[in-house]
């Protein structure tokens, strides 16, 4: 099996993807396109991917050094350019909240670790000209980086 296919499940634009180990994810575009807006948008994709990436980067960095991870969220936003197509994200910023027996400062080294080192989505936007920006929060607490 390919490591990913897509089949149209409903009207024009909307797909479902599966990868070879059969997980699935629904794509779509917004009612205001033509689409239903039953699915992520694939630009959308990208910044879970962002998201996802850098989670378990931090997960492994915090682990490694003993951190007891408690709760942990990530918020991505992002701006795309304007009046262009294609329209690449230009500036996203992500949120890093942490909860649980954490040292701030090692919070905040995994999560450069990750962004600068190890994310290859963090990458891949930094190659496609995006500026990415991040703020890491330890049990309510933002933490200078």
């Amino acid at each position: 099996m390919p490591l990913m296919q897509l089949h149209r499940t409903h009207n024009d634009y909307g797909f479902f993807a599966a990868d070879a180990g059969g997980n699935t994810l629904s794509i779509d575009i917004p009612v205001e396109q033509g689409g239903d807006g039953k699915g992520f948008r694939p630009m959308q994709l990208l910044l879970a991917g962002l998201g996802g990436c850098s989670a378990v980067d931090v997960v492994s960095i915090l682990k490694k050094q003993k951190q007891d991870i408690k709760g942990f969220s990530i918020n991505v936003d992002g701006e795309r350019e304007q009046g262009k197509e294609p329209s690449l994200w230009t500036d996203v910023e992500i949120t890093f909240d942490l909860t649980g027996e954490i040292e701030p400062a090692k919070a905040v080294r995994a999560v450069e670790l990750s962004m600068n080192k190890y994310c290859s989505v963090a990458e891949t936007l930094r190659r496609a000209g995006g500026k990415l920006v991040w703020k890491v929060v330890v049990n309510g607490t933002p933490v200078d980086l």
